[in-house]
């Protein structure tokens, strides 16, 4: 998959893409965004009266890698006892008000939000963009490059177009986010196990699609693209191998991938997972030609 698409008129006006959901996103992530962006279900207000505890999902067949504690001082988080099917409202109720930017409230207008979020990142886990799963995530407007003298590059202010996104990113409180994953869990596992993976840990899934995302390099300097039919190409071999879901992240800029990368890191550390079962980030100058 191509990093862009081709914007038939770059210096247009933004407008609306067909079939766009400004509702519910992320995740965090994107998950991706990322996402990080795929991050938007794991976010949570304790409730002020305990409800009853969700049962135990059937358990699945353990991993080499025993499921790790959570970080000290996280509180278990009292989650109603709700089937997955009925799980939006819930969530909802829990999520909605860990983010104080207004675009919070929108991402979780969304429908089957578990489901949503384990399909991401499962997609992302195995390098597959998560687009058609979170079209909310579709920013205003159309790709922007520049055209120089020695070629056709990105051009920077087009990743101003995901700073809504990057912003949201920040503002989740990771360590709500941790607990909340935790009191979900088997909900996640069922809707995991829905897709074709009995047997299989969601918790594994997830620690490969937070690698697959901290594999994206920093980009530090200008992106350089090659035109195809309906498409660009990047010209530099290392960035164009990236998969779907690396490039993907690609789009929020700089600013945008570290943002993303930051909070993963951090959601991780609060769930116990260990840092060297992460990559370390890096900074990456694309080829001159």
């Amino acid at each position: 998959m191509d990093l862009l698409r081709r914007d038939d008129e770059p210096g247009e006006e933004p407008r609306e893409e067909p079939g766009r959901v400004w509702g519910l996103a992320l995740g965090i992530l994107v998950a991706l965004a990322s996402i990080a962006v795929i991050y938007y279900v794991l976010v949570v207000k304790k409730p002020k009266a305990p409800v009853a505890a969700a049962p135990a999902a059937t358990p699945a067949v353990q991993s080499e890698k025993e499921q790790p504690p959570a970080a000290p001082g996280l509180e278990p988080l009292a989650f109603p006892a709700v089937s997955l099917a009925a799980s939006d409202g819930a969530v909802r109720q829990f999520a909605a008000v860990m983010s104080a930017n207004p675009e919070f409230a929108k991402w979780l207008l969304t429908k089957d939000l578990i489901r949503t979020f384990v399909v991401s990142v499962d997609n992302v886990a195995n390098g597959l963009s998560p687009k058609g799963h979170i079209d909310f995530f579709s920013p205003q407007g159309g790709f922007r490059v520049l055209r120089t003298k020695t070629g056709t590059v990105v051009d920077p202010a087009g990743y101003a177009r995901y700073v809504p996104v990057a912003d949201v990113v920040r503002s989740l409180d990771a360590a709500a986010a941790a607990r909340l994953y935790r009191a979900v869990e088997p909900l996640l596992q069922d809707a995991y196990n829905e897709l074709g993976y009995p047997g299989v840990r969601f918790d594994d899934t997830l620690v490969k699609a937070m690698a697959e995302m901290l594999e994206t390099p920093v980009v530090n300097g200008p992106i350089r693209l090659a035109s195809k039919v309906l498409s660009y190409a990047m010209t530099d071999e290392t960035l164009e191998a990236l998969s779907p879901a690396q490039k993907q992240l690609l789009r929020l800029g700089p600013k945008g991938v570290e943002a993303v990368q930051a909070k993963i890191r951090e959601t991780a550390a609060l769930l116990g997972i260990s840092a060297a079962r992460l990559p370390a980030s890096r900074t990456y100058t694309p080829a001159a030609k």
